[in-house]
């Protein structure tokens, strides 16, 4: 089953001389529960890939489709009841508000949701105990190492239940032996939860531990699992 679908997406940043083309005809489908690396240098469009796949940036041509819906179609108030609910993200640099306790920061999309001070105590708790935090809920996130405030992001992803989990450079920050340990978080999470991920990195190492791969070279996919792909998006 699909639960996301690409379909002929184009992006653009700038106007006329400056103009800058970001992608160019991506077609790209995602299957519920697997995992997927968008692999690719910086600049190549991997990340804008990534955010207007994750309704948080639109493009200038084509569709995304959420489980068989086109998002065109859907209302910006309803885009973001959608990515609140069914998408959980992971992103390099943390976005932890250091203020607030470790227990707030995972309770934030359930908060933005309206669920009530109970209930989202009770479901932070458990993403936390999922992520073997239990015991940081009433520490400030400025008080946590670098691996500890990705599993915190982490906890954060998965407290909405989502089927999607965005995870843009989730180990960039982090030191190999750490990131081995969030990979190996994110892709036990996956299994246990039939979460499909989706992972954006120029890791290959990290890239190979996921069921299908594609690099994409000056916004186009030039690779789909190990197979070269030809301008017109097939394989060649």
């Amino acid at each position: 089953m699909e639960v996301l679908k690409v379909d002929d997406v184009l992006k653009t940043y700038g106007k006329k001389e400056s103009q800058f083309m970001a992608l160019s005809g991506i077609n790209l489908s995602v299957k519920k529960g697997e995992s997927l690396a968008i692999v690719g240098k910086s600049g190549s469009g991997k990340s804008t890939l990534m955010h207007i796949m994750a309704l948080l940036d639109k493009p200038d041509n084509g569709h995304i489709f959420v489980n068989g819906k086109d998002v065109r179609d859907m209302k910006a108030k309803d885009l973001n009841i959608l990515r609140n609910e069914k998408f959980g993200f992971v992103f390099q640099q943390f976005f932890m508000n250091p203020r607030e306790t470790v227990l707030e920061n995972v309770q934030l999309p359930l908060k933005i949701a309206g669920i009530g001070r109970s209930e989202r105590k009770k479901l932070a708790m458990k993403a936390l105990e999922a992520v073997d935090l239990v015991d940081k809920a009433k520490n400030k996130a400025t008080a946590l190492s670098g691996g500890q405030k990705q599993r915190v992001c982490i906890a954060r992803a998965i407290v909405n239940n989502p089927e999607i989990i965005f995870a843009d450079e989730p180990t960039g920050n982090l030191d190999s032996k750490t990131g081995d340990k969030v990979e190996k978080l994110l892709f036990k999470l996956k299994e246990e939860k039939g979460i499909t991920l989706i992972i954006v990195t120029h890791d290959m190492e990290l890239a190979n531990k996921c069921d299908r791969q594609i690099v994409i070279r000056d916004g186009q996919i030039v690779m789909r699992d190990g197979q070269i792909v030809n301008k017109e998006g097939k394989v060649a």
